[in-house]
């Protein structure tokens, strides 16, 4: 039996031969090649007539230009930007590089900048897939219904998109209980407004109705434009007669969502994972010393979640063969679109302003990271 090379070898002597006979000698030729190498009659005949192709030295297709440096730095980018996903991350690029060159965390050549900008959201994709990670396991649900004043606050079932105003929030507890809800542990109230995605954390020593209504009224404090409305959920530490009152006090507008349904608070539901949960993760949390350092965790955090976080914004759905196409537009950070209103006065926005270019994300979250290390080493 004829080895490779062999066969090779014979093809390769017999080629010319065979490709100046006329029909008859190709037949003869053919013959006697296929009984000596056991070819197939249509194998042998492309055999013969075709030379084999060299052996390419590399790889096929286009030359990488996302590599090394380039890399790097997007890696370091995205690092600093909270690892947020490359929808957000891409029309945030140009804003973000030039806030880290002007705190002098950043120093790009000219080639390695451009090429930065010139990413699409799919290089950003490949070019992080070794530096993404899983995320960990997820918490409990401590919400339980509050039958009191049901019937005076209003269910809200849809806000249009096209009329929604600065001000209306989406309010709804975190709990750092741990694995279980027995004994008293410390909550984080998380706030969304739906027009611009700005949010603000507050930690509760408890999830009694004084506790919260104290925290709306520091909330009215934080938002960088009047509170004119709060939707929550139906548990008891919002539907109660105090925080009631107080919305009926201050003319603020009070509803709750469906029971049971928890798209009804899809914004701040979003901002439980990935604020919230993704900062502190998912430890029980119960002493005074703990919840001085989550405030002060919260404290930068907002300052950081609201300048330096793009967040897409849902303008329309669409239903295609039975299937809802759900349609963004650009990420902005909640800095960014609380600018461009109108409603927003020139004075609120001349002291964002003032107050954006004195930040550093960098230190922010360098800060951040130190103090829930801080708090991690407490709790265990």
């Amino acid at each position: 039996m004829m080895s490779l090379g062999s066969k090779k070898e014979m093809i390769e002597a017999i080629r010319p031969r065979y490709l100046k006979a006329n029909k008859a000698g190709k037949t003869q030729i053919l013959d006697e090649f296929i009984k000596i190498t056991g070819y197939h009659r249509k194998h042998a005949i492309r055999a013969l007539k075709h030379a084999s192709r060299p052996k390419r030295l590399g790889k096929v297709g286009r030359r990488k230009i996302y590599q090394g440096e380039v890399v790097q730095v997007l890696e370091q980018v995205w690092e600093i930007y909270g690892r947020i996903c490359s929808k957000r991350l891409q029309p945030f690029l140009p804003e973000g590089i030039q806030v880290l060159e002007r705190c002098n965390e950043l120093s790009l050549t000219s080639e390695v900048k451009h090429l930065l900008l010139s990413m699409s959201r799919a290089t950003i994709d490949r070019c992080l897939k070794k530096a993404r990670f899983t995320q960990p396991r997820h918490g409990i649900s401590t919400t339980k219904p509050g039958s009191l004043l049901k019937q005076a606050i209003p269910v809200r079932t849809f806000t249009p998109w096209e009329d929604e105003r600065p001000g209306f929030v989406e309010i709804d507890l975190v709990a750092h209980c741990g694995t279980t809800v027995e004994g008293i542990y410390l909550n984080t109230l998380t706030s969304v407004d739906l027009a611009t995605g700005w949010t603000e954390c507050q930690g509760l020593p408890n999830k009694t109705q004084s506790a919260v209504s104290q925290a709306i009224i520091e909330l009215r404090q934080n938002l960088p434009f009047p509170l004119l409305g709060l939707d929550s959920d139906n548990g008891s530490e919002f539907i109660n007669d105090t925080l009631y009152r107080y919305c009926l006090a201050e003319k603020i507008t009070f509803t709750r969502s469906r029971p049971y349904q928890k798209n009804d608070q899809a914004h701040v539901e979003q901002k439980n994972w990935s604020v919230v949960r993704h900062t502190v993760g998912y430890d029980r949390l119960e002493s005074a010393e703990e919840l001085a350092l989550l405030r002060s965790i919260y404290a930068d955090l907002r300052l950081y979640i609201n300048f330096f976080q793009p967040v897409l914004k849902l303008v329309g759905k669409e239903k295609v063969d039975g299937k809802t196409i759900r349609k963004y537009d650009q990420a902005k950070t909640p800095y960014r679109r609380v600018m461009a209103l109108d409603e927003i006065s020139v004075e609120i926005k001349a002291r964002l302003t003032n107050q954006y270019v004195q930040l550093n994300p960098v230190t922010l979250r360098d800060r951040i990271d130190t103090k829930v290390a801080l708090l991690w080493k407490i709790v265990r």
